[in-house]
């Protein structure tokens, strides 16, 4: 039983990451959210199983090689390509050793604590000449919050730095356990209005407000509040002033970072057979989001744009 609770479903493992929090740090990055933001950049964390992408510019036509390979029977011939059904996928990678042309690939990997720490440690000398360390991404990390709480343990007792990326939509207990093994918290704010959240991510911001209060009152780690800018949907007046509001609210002033909205991760919507709705919007110019940053500035808060 000990050993299934530390095992994890990897996404992938990113060094060098300076966006992460303070420093070079190495990023893990766990599949499963319980969110689905409108714009997420990293559709491929979203459902907690392995997952298969399917790149059709890389597909030779009429090969159906990969056809024969699946016993679930999830891929069929579609004209001279194939098509997936996603209901039926099991993940089993099957058809990805036969297909030469990398056309088909495995999203996650499971791994144990001790494989994560080994990765992690071939960074430690960029760790301690950057003052970084290790931060745990997704998806939101504590989907698996068993094994996120052991990785963060097995880091703090090596001596090496740890950072929650997190959406905070999550139950208090487990995330007050996992912050005893924290030094910062990337906390994620999307949208003020409650129902305007529901709309944009599937989920009410309730939990994740009274979770940041908490954080605050209770003097855990370093919090930074990072806000996505999302032209015409969450930088309006109206809830940047409630954003300010709510910040100015809290115990101890969280730092504030605004992440531009960008479109770099459209491309893994089709490869995972899914829609991209906010297909039609472009990602704001540094002008505008400097102008958002000044009107924050107007409303009492000083934030700091992360490009």
């Amino acid at each position: 039983m000990e050993s299934k609770l530390q095992k994890g479903v990897i996404v992938k493992i990113q060094r060098f990451s300076i966006q992460d929090g303070p420093g070079i740090r190495t990023t893990v990055f766990l599949k499963g959210c319980f969110l689905r933001c409108l714009w997420c950049s990293n559709p491929e964390t979203q459902e907690p199983g392995i997952e298969v992408e399917y790149s059709k510019e890389k597909c030779i036509p009429q090969c159906y090689e990969c056809v024969g390979q699946c016993d679930a029977k999830a891929i069929s011939k579609d004209g001279e390509y194939i098509a997936i059904d996603r209901k039926k996928c099991s993940g089993c990678g099957r058809c990805v050793e036969v297909c030469y042309r990398k056309a088909l690939t495995v999203v996650g990997e499971e791994m144990d604590v001790a494989e994560v720490l080994n990765e992690i440690e071939k960074d430690r000398p960029f760790y301690e000449k950057s003052g970084g360390g290790v931060t745990l991404s997704g998806g939101e990390p504590l989907y698996q919050h068993r094994f996120a709480v052991e990785l963060l343990r097995q880091c703090k007792e090596r001596g090496i730095s740890t950072a929650l990326d997190t959406t905070g939509y999550v139950d208090w207990d487990i995330l007050k356990n996992t912050l005893e093994y924290t030094d910062i918290v990337l906390y994620d704010i999307k949208h003020l209005d409650p129902e305007e959240h529901k709309k944009l991510t599937g989920v009410s911001n309730d939990v994740i407000l009274e979770n940041a209060r908490r954080i605050s009152e209770k003097f855990f780690p370093i919090l930074i509040f990072r806000i996505p800018v999302i032209p015409g949907i969450n930088d309006n007046p109206k809830n940047l002033k409630e954003l300010a509001q709510f910040v100015r609210s809290l115990s101890n002033l969280p730092a504030i970072h605004l992440l531009p909205y960008h479109r770099l991760g459209v491309f893994k919507y089709t490869r995972l057979g899914r829609e991209y709705t906010l297909k039609n919007l472009q990602p704001p110019t540094r002008d505008y989001i400097r102008r958002v940053a000044e009107l924050l500035e107007t409303f009492g808060i000083r934030p700091l744009i992360v490009t």
